[in-house]
């Protein structure tokens, strides 16, 4: 099997160009793709729980404390206490945090704006039934154990 005809190739090929993309937009605003990420995913009004950041974007705990570190030193976040658990530091947008998400979320509007109009909503139907379908037999199966079975 050609690099080409696989699954995880045309995936990787496909995510490396978006990321570009973003990072390269991003740039003119001082950020990254990863920056603007965070930024989408922080709640704008009660903030987030920083231990349920990494989670809920799919971040490994070294590189979320790598960005959050690099955004509260731009100014564009804050770290509070919960008002009802002092314990539970919650990360909350700064007004220059909010303009930046402002900019992230424009971006990502325009590219998905962008490629329904370019692609017919039947194919992108179908692309989101595959990668969901996908996305379950990741998680479900152990592929590789699974497919050893299989074999024998």
């Amino acid at each position: 099997m050609k690099p080409e005809e696989t699954i995880d190739f045309n995936i990787r090929w496909a995510w490396h160009r978006i990321a570009r993309m973003y990072n390269t937009e991003a740039a003119k605003y001082g950020m990254t793709m990863s920056v603007g990420y965070v930024l989408l995913n922080i709640d704008m009004e009660e903030g987030t729980p920083s231990t349920k950041l990494g989670p809920k974007m799919g971040m490994e705990p070294r590189s979320l404390t790598r960005i959050l570190k690099s955004i509260e030193e731009k100014g564009l976040i804050e770290r509070k206490s919960d008002k009802q658990d002092g314990r539970m530091v919650r990360i909350h947008l700064t007004e220059k945090g909010l303009d930046a998400r402002e900019v992230s979320r424009e971006t990502v509007l325009k590219f998905n704006h962008f490629i329904y109009d370019n692609i017919p909503k039947k194919k992108l139907k179908g692309f989101f039934e595959v990668v969901g379908k996908l996305s379950e037999i990741l998680e479900n199966n152990d592929i590789f154990n699974n497919h050893e079975k299989k074999k024998n």
